[in-house]
């Protein structure tokens, strides 16, 4: 099943049983053989049934684990040991191989769906859980299908775990939860003889008008953290003019010099325009820096017309 099912993904159980092998074929192949030679040389019935069933028979015993495989071997319903990796043999209809244990990494979906948090909001988490079995003796014999325990042992912890947080909490804290989590289930599966290397939160769904309620507050948290900046440049900017109106009563040749400063800032781009308050002039001392900025301006109009003009006399002189 998905994970939006609300189930945990359905895992295959332990197989179980002996598995072909080239060694049993190749067995059974020629004990089979040993017995149809015997029917053809010797035209002996008994000795192709005797053939057939010691094929049979060999076919079933010779057993391979792969390196990361188990098998958990019973002998008439007894516990008889692990076997593997590699070849082994087992007493046909003797021995039982009640599962093959694979020891590797094993990765498993689950998801909580509709589950509410401790402020009662409903939320789909889904998660991914990485298990490795590091008994395969308690995980054949102590529970019936230890990848399906796994996985139901995980959604109930997280359902367990979204009970008891709240929503800020689940998606601030993702990391504390997911150890949390880790250590719940690991709690519950170290019995069986597995353990849970790591647990991954993938996605937390909430509400759609949730989502909105809370884009809407943090918006307006934002706007409410720039006012509170920008009133703060207010002060330190009133602060720093307050220092620098004080340097200026205290050295007024430092004040016409930052006059004629706003003025050269003010009349050096062609065509500007600046005005000055009456007071501002009279107190300080401005009219002869503004008189003298307007002549300078005159002067720079009157050289480049007479520039031009003579451009155009020339011109006109060359096309005559």
């Amino acid at each position: 099943m998905s994970p939006a099912s609300g189930l945990p993904i359905t895992v295959e159980a332990a197989p179980s049983g002996a598995r072909p092998n080239f060694i049993s074929v190749l067995l059974a192949l020629g004990l089979g053989g040993v017995g149809v030679l015997s029917l053809l040389g010797a035209n002996s019935i008994v000795g192709l049934c005797i053939g057939v069933a010691l094929g049979i028979f060999a076919g079933m015993a010779p057993q391979v684990a792969k390196q990361w495989e188990r098998a958990v071997v019973l002998r008439l319903g007894h516990y008889q040991g692990l076997r593997g990796p590699g070849l082994f043999w087992r007493i046909p209809f003797v021995d039982h191989i009640s599962a093959w244990v694979d020891q590797r990494v094993i990765t498993t979906g689950f998801a909580a769906e509709e589950t509410l948090t401790s402020d009662t909001v409903p939320v789909n988490v889904d998660a991914v859980l990485f298990w490795l079995v590091h008994d395969p003796e308690k995980a054949a014999l102590e529970v019936q299908n230890f990848p399906q325990a796994v996985s139901w042992a995980s959604q109930t912890a997280l359902r367990d775990i979204i009970g008891r947080t709240s929503l800020t909490d689940l998606l601030r804290g993702r990391e504390r939860i997911e150890t949390e989590l880790q250590d719940l289930i690991d709690q519950r599966c170290m019995p069986w003889g597995i353990a849970v290397e790591s647990v991954e939160m993938r996605d937390v769904v909430i509400p759609t008008s949730l989502q909105d309620a809370m884009s809407r507050e943090a918006q307006a948290a934002r706007e409410k953290r720039a006012r509170i900046i920008l009133g703060e440049a207010e002060v330190e900017i009133a602060a720093l003019f307050e220092e620098a109106s004080r340097a200026y009563a205290e050295n007024p040749t430092a004040l016409h010099l930052r006059a004629m400063n706003i003025l050269y800032e003010g009349l050096k781009e062609k065509g500007a325009l600046m005005l000055v308050p009456s007071t501002a002039v009279d107190s300080m001392g401005l009219g002869g820096l503004l008189g003298a900025a307007g002549l300078g301006q005159q002067a720079a109009a009157g050289r480049m017309g007479a520039v031009t003009g003579g451009a155009k006399r020339t011109s006109a002189a060359d096309e005559g």
